[in-house]
């Protein structure tokens, strides 16, 4: 078995599950040391799963953690001759709380030979590391012997400070300076990488660039998988000491990559005697961006609903392009023969909304039910207006449809036991333009990290990914409407969606001020009104269901906002 021969170990983990991710830990380095591998790594927290959160602050989880680092430990014949790196989550008793290192074990001979601890620790956009960690006040090497040479041990964040790549490190110190210095012949980055649209190109290049400056080959393992609003995209690689990606893992699957340091020759494994190449690099462009945002989502989708417990899921089906994508992603995560579409109309809801969402139910091959809101609508309207004194209010009325249409998704989600997904997108979500405990009911925002002019395209992506019309084209055509009134389009009360998309861009992603995005060639009267709505809408988005991530800048735990506060535009 030659030394330079190494895997590369993407593993789909869930946090807490010590014995379910020790047994995936297992199956890859049988199969890698199959393959004639003699070092396999795996991602950050490996054991653990990542983001632990505050189980990190329950000295039993430490100890489980602990105790299932040492059983991979033990000698064994599946690991006999083999070096294994593998993330895990370390009790620091010699640091001040929080007192946990992020760390990585080297696992050769029967033994932990060394461990070393994450240096750099992130806690902007979605990541919170110092609540949790203490930083590592130096970089660990090692001396292996299956490999035979020496490891720098890196984690995640360790390796995003290069000042070549960047014109303003975040940090004073560079981890690969001190791997370098202490003589390591090869860097290992073991990571849990969140996915956003674009990341795996500005990782690749991040990448190359470290690899390059510092003169030294970089095994690079990310972690893939969904595990709440994240989702993890994988895209593993080993870039040689020239800069040169030698092998890429897959996007949003599972995969072993063995590859020989020294040929560069690489393949994904697949089983005994079936292996394929590499991936290639990612491509961008709309079409593409559209593709592996549905993938990224149909992933983020079935790991939430699996790892929550569930198995299937419901949809209120509209008509609509948002409940169509949402319920082509569902299809594509879970089975179709796992998901039920619900399709609930009352008086203002037109015949062709109501085709459209039999006919996307029968492309796709789920369940479909029809329940018409009518009678219990105007039981609701009656009762109210005993109460009242009169009718209620048009905001009122229209808010009564859409919080019995969740009641219904909800009853139906008790019986049949299948996760409710609401369907709102991004930009409704960001002005408020959805209804508390009514479209927004649901245990998963499958697409509340999508604008509404990026729906479209990834529910174009959807049909061209079947070669086949799954979502009807009068879904595409027709006027976004919620029909809770008589002839209602969304755009009676808000601007047209590609302008309200682009003020929300630079407000939410680009964190650009008022007279700036006025610039951009928008009505100053607009963009206050949309900003305005932005922030009188932060109680609405607290309430709602997990959002998966996958641009730069999510509502959820990334984005965090006052409710009650005095700033106006």
């Amino acid at each position: 078995m030659p030394p330079s021969v190494l895997a590369l170990a993407q593993i789909d983990t869930t946090v807490g599950d010590f014995a379910g991710n020790s047994a995936r830990i297992r199956a890859q380095v049988e199969r890698a040391r199959a393959q004639g591998a003699r070092l396999v790594v795996f991602p950050e927290l490996a054991l653990s799963g990542y983001p632990p959160r505050d189980f990190l602050d329950m000295p039993e989880f430490l100890a489980r953690a602990s105790r299932a680092l040492a059983d991979l430990a033990q000698p064994a014949e599946w690991s006999r001759g083999m070096a294994l790196v593998v993330g895990f989550p370390e009790g620091a008793a010699d640091a001040p709380p929080p007192s946990v290192y992020n760390s990585a074990a080297l696992i050769e001979g029967g033994r932990v030979a060394a461990v070393g601890r994450k240096s750099l620790l992130p806690t902007y956009d979605v990541f919170d590391e110092a609540r949790y960690f203490v930083p590592a006040p130096a970089s660990t090497s090692a001396d292996s012997a299956a490999a035979e040479r020496r490891l720098g041990l890196s984690i995640c964040e360790d390796i995003w400070n290069d000042k070549r790549f960047w014109v303003k490190p975040r940090y004073q110190r560079d981890p690969l300076v001190e791997l370098r210095e202490q003589g390591a012949g090869l860097i290992l980055n073991i990571s849990a990488s969140p996915y956003a649209l674009g990341k795996p190109a500005l990782r690749e290049r991040m990448l190359s660039t470290a690899a390059r400056g510092h003169g030294l080959p970089i095994a690079y393992v990310n972690q893939v998988g969904g595990n709440d609003s994240l989702v993890f995209d994988g895209a593993s690689m080993l870039v040689g000491r020239d800069g040169a990606v030698l092998a890429r893992a897959p996007l949003f699957e599972e995969a072993l990559v063995v590859a020989d340091l020294e040929t560069g020759k690489a393949a994904v494994e697949e089983g005994p005697g079936r292996a394929r190449p590499p991936a290639s690099p990612p491509r961008r462009d709309p079409e593409a961006d559209a593709e592996e945002l549905f993938r990224a989502l149909s992933l983020g989708v079935r790991d939430y609903v699996r790892k929550c417990g569930f198995r299937a899921a419901v949809i209120g089906l509209s008509g609509g392009i948002d409940s169509a994508l949402t319920a082509c992603l569902a299809a594509d995560a879970l089975g179709r023969d796992n998901v039920l579409g619900v399709a609930m109309p009352s008086r203002y809801s037109s015949q062709h909304s109501r085709d459209d969402a039999r006919a996307l139910a029968s492309n796709l091959g789920i369940r479909f039910e029809e329940i018409a809101i009518e009678r219990m609508h105007a039981a609701y309207l009656a009762e109210l207006q005993q109460v009242l004194g009169g009718p209620p209010g048009d905001l009122a009325a229209q808010n009564v449809q859409a919080r019995i249409r969740g009641q219904i998704l909800m009853a139906l989600s008790n019986e049949l036991g299948g996760m409710v997904l609401s369907t709102g997108n991004k930009s409704e979500l960001a002005v408020g333009y959805c209804t508390l405990y009514g479209d927004m009911a649901g245990g998963l925002a499958v697409i509340g990290d999508l604008p509404k002019t990026l729906v479209y395209r990834v529910a174009r992506a959807a049909n061209r990914r079947a070669g086949r019309e799954l979502i009807p084209e009068n879904t595409f055509t027709k006027p976004p409407s919620a029909e809770l009134k008589p002839d209602q389009t969304d755009q009676d009360t808000l601007p047209p969606y590609d302008e309200l998309d682009d003020i929300l861009a630079a407000h939410i992603e680009e964190r650009l001020p008022f007279d700036t995005i006025v610039a951009r060639g928008h009505r100053p009267e607009t963009v206050r009104r949309v900003l305005r709505m932005v922030i009188q809408s932060e109680y609405k988005r607290r309430q709602a269901a997990p959002v998966l991530k996958v641009t730069a800048k999510a509502f959820g735990e990334g984005r965090r906002f006052p409710i009650a506060h005095g700033y106006r535009y």
